[in-house]
Parts: structure tokens; C-alpha cells; sequence
């Protein structure tokens, strides 16, 4: 028997945003869905593509319906162009309006499908935002390549020097908001790229708003579309755009 569909008051969203990048959804959603359905959860997950290719597209719907026999509360959201995450997590979240929690995880599978299960619970048993930071601990273990690990921590000293953003890792790709947070900033946030998290944790903090903070097992998978080489001035580039705005705000 299927789940009966959430209350809006419990009402967690997943965000997984994907732009032609079904390939490496289709191992970690199938290891998600089982993972959801296991434990009951209250939670309705959306894929976002954020305008893929129409073959993609078409990957997508099959995987979605794959997916949806094993979780029922999946669905496909498909932006009407390639816009950037950020663009098209806020684009899905907006599609629920009165959730109590809006959560995303990216689609490699970095962040274990269990571990993203119990993130989210962990989340709701407190009060406020929760973030996951990748940071080793006896309970965590972290795998990423040297260059990866060299442009993350560079990031971090970059977000804290520009928007004076004290957060341990605001690119992690596991995050889960209280609703009537995000929604109190949500006209703020303008960056429709990989400056999002960085945008939305400025703009929470400049808005008083608070957040924990908590260790997540990290596995960085191959094949990823992001590339530092190419993406950190972009990236650099919208920490100006919102260091300008923060002040013209204050």
C-alpha cells in the first residue's frame, strides 16, 4: 500500500537538481527512492533538471518512473532552460510554498542515500537550518581528490574574505532549511549559478538568521560537471555581486 501524501505541516521537500546528468542519477536515485521508502518518510522528492538535453530529458522521465515504484512521492521538474542550480532549486522549491523543510542533495551520490535519509531526520528534530560540512570525525569519512580538496578550502577562505561568511563548508551539497527561514530572504536571492549556497548563507546571515552545523560522510564521484578551473572566476565574480548587495542592503 502507498504512502498517503504528506501534511504541509511535516512537509520536507528534496530538491536533486540535474542538468544532463541522468547517468549518474540513475545509480544514486535508485539507492535514494529505497532509502526513503524505508524508513516511511515525510518527504516529497523533486528532481529539478535545469534545462538538459531532450535525450537527457527523456532519461529522466524514465528514471522518475522507475523511481516512483519504489517511492511514490517522486516527481520531475523541468525548468524551461538551462538557467544554473541555484536557479532551478529555487524554481522547484517555490512549486511548494507551505513546506516546513526545503532540503537538496546533489545527484552523484556524494553524500550516501542513507546518510541523506538520516541528515534530513536529524534536521527536523531540531529548530533551525542544519548544514552538512565535510569534515573527517570518528563517525565520518571523507574521499576527494587534491585538487578538489585545494579549491574547496580556497573557496571557504574566498566567502569568508568577501561576504564575511563564517560557515565551515558552504559549497557542501547536502543542506536542509526551516521553510519560514528561506522564505523571509527567498526575493533576495537573485544568482543563478554555483554562487547559490554561498548567496543564500550570506543573505540568511545578514537576515539574523542561525543554522547547525553537522559532519557528513563525503565520497566525491567521477564524471562531475563542475570544474575549477573554468568555474572559480564565475564563482569569485558573484562573491562581488553579493558582497555589493549585502552592503547596499545594511
Amino acid at each position: 500500500m502507498q504512502n498517503a501524501e504528506p501534511h504541509s505541516a511535516d512537509l520536507t521537500v528534496l530538491v536533486t537538481p540535474v542538468w544532463n546528468d541522468s547517468a549518474r542519477l540513475a545509480e544514486f536515485g535508485e539507492e535514494l527512492a529505497t532509502a526513503l521508502a524505508d524508513v516511511n518518510s515525510e518527504i516529497r522528492w523533486i528532481i529539478a533538471d535545469d534545462g538538459s538535453s531532450v535525450a537527457d530529458i527523456e532519461r529522466l522521465e524514465s528514471l522518475v518512473d522507475q523511481f516512483s515504484k519504489v517511492y511514490p512521492h517522486v516527481r520531475l521538474h523541468k525548468a524551461s532552460a538551462h538557467r544554473g542550480k541555484g536557479s532551478v532549486v529555487r524554481e522547484a522549491w517555490a512549486t511548494e510554498p507551505t513546506a516546513a523543510w526545503l532540503a537538496f542533495v546533489d545527484a552523484d551520490g556524494s553524500l550516501p542515500a542513507p546518510n541523506t535519509v538520516r541528515f534530513i531526520e536529524v534536521a527536523k528534530s531540531g529548530d533551525n537550518s542544519l548544514l552538512g560540512i565535510r569534515k573527517r570525525t570518528e563517525e565520518t569519512t571523507i574521499v576527494e581528490t587534491f585538487g578538489r580538496s585545494v579549491a574547496h578550502h580556497l573557496y571557504i577562505l574566498a566567502t569568508r574574505v568577501l561576504v564575511g561568511l563564517r560557515c565551515t563548508d558552504p559549497q557542501c551539497g547536502a543542506k536542509v532549511l526551516h521553510g519560514d527561514d528561506y522564505r523571509q530572504i527567498a526575493e533576495q536571492l537573485i544568482e543563478p549559478g554555483l554562487a547559490f549556497d554561498s548567496e543564500l548563507l550570506a543573505t540568511m546571515a545578514h537576515a539574523g538568521l542561525t543554522w547547525r552545523e553537522q559532519p557528513v560522510t563525503w565520497h566525491e564521484k567521477p564524471g562531475g560537471l563542475v570544474r575549477p578551473s573554468r568555474d572559480a572566476w564565475p564563482m569569485l565574480a558573484a562573491l562581488w555581486r553579493i558582497r555589493k548587495r549585502l552592503r547596499s542592503s545594511a
